[in-house]
């Protein structure tokens, strides 16, 4: 059974830095695309980032250039560093583990998830 736990998330004011972690137990890491995902109320679950198995990187337009996500491969984690944090970027982050091999898309259908961790960025 695929686990996936999330820590890191805070409260932090516009403009500064937080870096979201995550452990991933249960299956053949290395091969599967990973990626973060954020969701206000009322409002859908959007990926912001994503890493391949190849280690191709894809961003939200919305984050490009501030956040940065990467992966440990021996390790099975992954991180987000989030830096110029806007209010905007205020949701509750889910770390997401593909479940085919060597595929990375946008629907949140395509991932086991963990619990979520919540960033609250104020003005």
């Amino acid at each position: 059974q695929v686990q996936v736990t999330e820590s890191g998330g805070g409260s932090v004011q516009a403009g500064g830095s937080l870096r979201l972690s995550c452990a991933v137990f249960g299956y053949s890491y290395s091969r599967y695309c990973m990626a973060w995902f954020r969701q206000v109320p009322g409002k859908e679950r959007e990926k912001v980032a994503s890493i391949g198995s190849d280690m191709i990187t894809s961003y939200a337009d919305s984050v490009k250039g501030r956040f940065t996500i990467s992966r440990n491969n021996v390790q099975n984690t992954l991180a987000l560093q989030m830096n110029s944090l806007k209010p905007e970027d205020t949701a509750m982050y889910y770390c997401a583990a593909g479940r085919r091999m060597n595929y990375c898309d946008s629907s949140p259908a395509s991932y086991y998830w963990g619990q979520g961790t919540q960033v609250t960025v104020s003005s």
